[in-house]
């Protein structure tokens, strides 16, 4: 078992909140099987309240399964993915490049969220796309873009092309890659990342049988209205609690 000084009292309050909470989603992401070793990165973004206006972020410690992350071996990194506190733990600036550019983009989203999993893998590689043939896909298709794959993601130059095919949408499949969300706290990236997978879980089942049923355009089209109505835009922060606490259960280890 890996030995990890706590960083909680080195840190402010505020910070150590996020570092919990980022913990958790990556344990989460563990519980649910959307790791891929140690190989993606769940990135949230410093508030200005703690950084100062500076671009900060805690990122995963390379080389640790998710499962074994904790709020002290998280790391904090500039947008370069520089330390910005000493930590035993190497950093990956390869992998930090879809994030810095998503975030450098997207200035209000506080957390980038990239899986690598069988089904996002296998969706992303259909030309089709994610069809619109169930529920979970229409909330996805409301807010969804493409991004061609391009090789491994660790050139700069290929930063602008990601921004411009993300634009405004919160989720992004990585074609022949894998799948992205992008979200103004660690539980709504989360929780779109659940959607999200879910989603492709369901096609790939849903083309192993018979004649596909598509969605009504008309439903899709009312999309924005029906999540304001469904949530009132406030689904993450209703399941994030109850995740926290399931992980309690299971694996409250993340905290230190």
């Amino acid at each position: 078992m890996l030995s990890i000084p706590s960083l909680q009292n080195q840190v402010s309050a505020e910070e150590w909140a996020l570092r919990c909470d980022l913990a958790a989603c990556y344990r989460l992401v563990a519980a649910y099987g959307w790791s891929d070793l140690v190989f993606t990165h769940i990135s949230a973004k410093l508030p200005d309240s703690v950084t100062g206006g500076e671009h900060q972020f805690l990122i995963n410690p390379y080389g640790l399964m998710f499962d074994e992350i904790t709020a002290s071996s998280l790391v904090k990194v500039d947008m370069a993915c520089n330390k910005l506190i000493d930590s035993p733990f190497p950093v990956n600036p390869a992998g930090f490049v879809i994030h810095s550019a998503v975030h450098e983009a997207r200035p209000e989203a506080q957390c980038v969220l990239h899986t690598h999993t069988r089904a996002g893998v296998a969706v992303s590689a259909q030309k089709c796309g994610i069809l619109p043939i169930s529920q979970q896909s229409t909330f996805v298709l409301a807010s969804l873009a493409y991004h061609e794959y391009e090789g491994v993601a660790f050139r700069p130059d290929e930063k602008p092309r990601l921004q411009a095919d993300l634009g405004n949408a919160n989720f992004l499949v990585l074609r022949n890659h894998g799948l992205l969300t992008v979200g103004r706290s660690i539980a709504d990236a989360f929780l779109s990342m659940y959607t999200l997978e879910n989603t492709c879980r369901i096609q790939i089942d849903a083309q192993a049988g018979g004649e596909l049923v598509s969605v009504n355009p008309a439903i899709l089209a009312g999309m924005a209205d029906v999540m304001r109505v469904a949530t009132a835009g406030q689904g993450a922060q209703l399941a994030w609690p109850a995740l926290l606490r399931k992980l309690e259960r299971l694996d409250p280890g993340y905290r230190t």
